[in-house]
């Protein structure tokens, strides 16, 4: 259990560091596809580094009811 959450960890802090690396963080992000495309690119982690590039190009919120 330990192992696995050290990896997870470690996981998530090199897809922080690819995100940072893109400059994501340093963009003024206000859309919900630009968080989106934030998040994949964390979780995507070290895929990141050999070619995987995640994107969210359009993210469509259901309008409420009346």
């Amino acid at each position: 259990m330990r192992i696995g959450s050290l990896i997870l960890v470690i996981w998530l802090i090199i897809g922080a560091v690819a995100a940072f690396q893109r400059g994501y963080f340093e963009a003024d992000n206000d859309s919900c596809a630009d968080a989106g495309t934030i998040a994949l690119t964390v979780v995507a982690g070290p895929l990141n580094y050999i070619g995987v590039n995640p994107k969210v190009d359009n993210c469509e919120l259901p309008e409420p009811s009346e």
